[in-house]
């Protein structure tokens, strides 16, 4: 529930590409008593079809980027397949800052540049973990949004990522996506109740 006296949580969805992050967080951002926010991120890359800016994305320009990057403007960032991305940390602090909790989906080394800066009890951060390399190959060749070259190399940069579970504070197996979601709200709610 959103107390507009208390800083909002800050929430880390994290895991390696085609996981399933997104339709996770689809369903975490369901739950009216959670006041869940989306954090947007700011990216480089093409929308991909049916994406909004503003909403799925900030579609922005290198020299846009470049600039909150020198103001220090973020949480994190990083330039990964030729694009850059990036949390923009003037609008997350702004919306913690009114009491909403806010969920950022992000990949694993902008988690772990989030988790270094942020030092308050009011964070907690999930790695969604894929069934098998092979589930997570089979995701991402479904998605038919990228090259050969694209798909290896996330599925290369996704093996090691899964090596780097040990700074989240929990790892959720992401067999079904309703049990996962539903394993991730019970934990969400038990780090409301403590905090309050």
């Amino acid at each position: 529930m959103k107390n507009k006296n208390e800083k909002g949580l800050l929430i880390i969805l994290s895991g390696p590409s085609g996981v399933g992050k997104e339709t996770v967080r689809t369903r975490l951002m369901k739950i009216k008593d959670f006041d869940l926010v989306y954090s947007v991120s700011m990216t480089t890359r093409e929308p991909r079809n049916k994406e909004v800016d503003g909403i799925n994305y900030y579609f922005v320009t290198q020299e846009e980027f470049k600039h909150n990057i020198e103001i220090g403007n973020f949480l994190e960032y990083a330039k990964f397949v030729g694009n850059y991305y990036g949390t923009p940390m003037d609008k997350v602090e702004a919306l913690r800052n009114e009491g909403h909790n806010v969920l950022l989906e992000i990949e694993i080394n902008g988690a772990s540049q989030v988790m270094s800066k942020v030092k308050d009890d009011r964070m907690i951060s999930f790695f969604l973990m894929p069934p098998s390399l092979k589930a997570l190959e089979e995701r991402i060749r479904n998605r038919k949004t990228e090259s050969e070259e694209v798909i290896l190399e996330r599925l290369n940069k996704g093996k090691e990522e899964m090596t780097k579970t040990q700074n989240y504070d929990y790892v959720i197996l992401n067999d079904r996506i309703n049990r996962a979601a539903e394993e991730i709200k019970d934990l969400i709610d038990k780090k409301l109740n403590i905090t309050k």
